[in-house]
């Protein structure tokens, strides 16, 4: 075959993932806080965006999302400030004439119950600040910054201690040193061999200063293990006496509830083991959180769901988690009318479609989340009715089918995202659950025989308790196909003891610990 050169044409498909649709991708993912901390960004480094500062009206109640998209393609740019608006639109869901159950709550002027609530029982509630009946300044006496105070952290705290406890500079570094090494807990590591190379002094050095720092305020820090931890708040109280010292170094059998080996083990009798149990309860086994100023990050629901009297639900996005940026097209067009170096006019031109496209990003973005979101109401509808025990099984793949997109979309869409319903706030993955096999023939949701195992445990007496294999017979009982192994699996990933030590927790109950 003769080697000659040719010219071939050929023709292929190839996905391209551009910039924009890279953007859009990571957008849909973005939980509200990470949303926010990136619109922000953009805001600060694209002159053509700006912030909408105007009220947040929204559109009627009724207005539908196939409505609020139509009316988001009829805008132009400067409207486009009203995507947020379209995706805020209220979703309603037809659910038919069934009533609510008796403790459904359609009023969001409580607490929101966290995602670790029981959900069949508990009634979450979106919660509205107190207006309280604030005073004047001229109401004020002295100064009015005389009631602002600074906040004491803890490392602040032990070094004004060891400035005045310890007068040795050489110490003095060695307890600098040691207040470093404090976790979040207060406590130091079990070997502190490393302090004494690390500062080329000797170990008996870092013991002295470590017996001296173990008095310091609050008691229980610098400790090197839970035990010392409590001891050390005990020697505080002047509370650490034999009995006591043998009942801290035996803590795993106070776990376990072994109240006759206890009472061997110190020399003391039931009522003695009740009042010292009692005293370490008292007890702080953390004591540097007494000084923690992080605040825990807060969940912003980006789904809220009521129902109307008529017994449909109204899905509506958070507008408090939602970014409302425009194009600002009256500067764009003052810029561009001024601008003659062509460097100049493609920074302009990249930066107004950046713009453009974060708009309809956003847009796009709540749209999907509000299309998701009512699918799986309308999947669920029973659990929001009636409580865990209606949890369906559900997979992404039921999703997308009904709403026609893809998985991977779904599974995008459904991260780190919330939805604050009349039954508490709930991650978008907690409705996807596996199926368990059912003995009639109709599937029972993952999350369904979980609570139904816990309210078995719960419910138990305590002169009967019941077995793994007992389990297995009442959840058939009811319909519920389930294997040994499965209900073991299931009762440990809910932090369930098993029966033999349940029995040992009450009969330990019985004794007082």
């Amino acid at each position: 075959m003769a080697i000659t050169p040719r010219l071939d044409l050929r023709q292929s498909q190839n996905l391209v993932m551009t910039p924009q649709l890279q953007q859009a991708i990571k957008l849909l993912q973005f939980s509200a806080v990470e949303l926010a901390e990136f619109v922000e960004g953009e805001l600060e480094t694209n002159p053509m965006l700006e912030r909408d500062e105007g009220q947040n009206d929204g559109p009627d109640p009724g207005t539908t999302l196939e409505a609020s998209e139509a009316i988001f393609e009829n805008k132009t740019l400067d409207d486009r400030a009203d995507a947020a608006d379209a995706a805020a639109a209220d979703t309603i869901v037809g659910t038919g004439d069934q009533p609510l159950d008796a403790d459904h709550s359609n009023n969001y002027d409580g607490d929101i119950a966290g995602p670790g609530a029981e959900p069949a029982d508990a009634v979450g509630t979106l919660g509205s600040a107190p207006s309280g009946g604030g005073r004047g300044f001229e109401d004020l006496d002295g100064d009015i910054f005389d009631s602002v105070s600074e906040e004491t952290t803890l490392r602040d705290h032990l070094e004004q201690q060891l400035t005045i406890d310890i007068a040795n500079p050489r110490e003095r570094m060695i307890g600098r040193y040691l207040i470093d090494l404090l976790d979040e807990n207060g406590r130091l590591p079990a070997d502190l061999s490393p302090v004494s190379e690390a500062l080329g002094t000797s170990d008996a050095d870092v013991q002295a200063v470590l017996k001296k720092v173990q008095r310091f305020d609050p008691p229980g820090l610098f400790a090197r293990s839970l035990k010392e931890c409590l001891a050390l708040q005990l020697i505080d109280r002047d509370r650490y006496d034999p009995a006591m010292a043998a009942l801290v170094e035996n803590l795993e059998l106070l776990a376990q509830r072994e109240a006759p080996k206890l009472m061997k083990l110190c020399g003391i009798d039931a009522e003695d083991l009740t009042d010292m149990v009692a005293e370490l309860r008292a007890l702080d086994p953390k004591p540097a959180l007494q000084f923690e100023d992080a605040l825990a990050s807060p969940v912003i629901p980006d789904v809220l769901l009521r129902a109307n009297p008529d017994g449909e639900w109204i899905i509506e996005l958070n507008p408090d988690a939602l970014p409302r940026v425009l194009v600002n097209q009256r500067y764009h067009a003052v810029v561009s009318r001024k601008t003659r170096d062509k460097t100049e006019k493609d920074y302009i031109s990249e930066r107004f479609q950046t713009a453009n496209w974060l708009v309809k990003s956003l847009h796009q973005r709540a749209t999907t989340i509000v299309k998701v979101s009512t699918e799986l109401v309308r999947q669920q509808d029973g659990f929001f009715r009636y409580g865990v025990s209606h949890l369906k099984p559900l997979i992404l793949r039921d999703i997308a089918d009904a709403i026609e997109m893809h998985e991977s979309t779904v599974s995008r869409v459904t991260a780190n995202k919330y939805m604050a319903t009349p039954r508490g706030l709930f991650e978008l993955k907690y409705f996807f659950t596996t199926a368990i096999a059912s003995t009639d023939g109709e599937a029972h949701s993952a999350e369904t025989v979980r609570h139904r195992i816990k309210t078995l445990i719960d419910e138990e007496p305590p002169a009967k308790i019941l077995s793994d294999d007992k389990l297995v017979d009442l959840l058939r009982a009811e319909g519920i196909d389930i294997a040994r192994r499965t209900v073991a699996k299931y009762r440990e990933a809910m932090r369930i003891p098993s029966s033999v030590q349940r029995r040992r927790e009450k009969r330990g109950m019985t004794a007082g610990i």
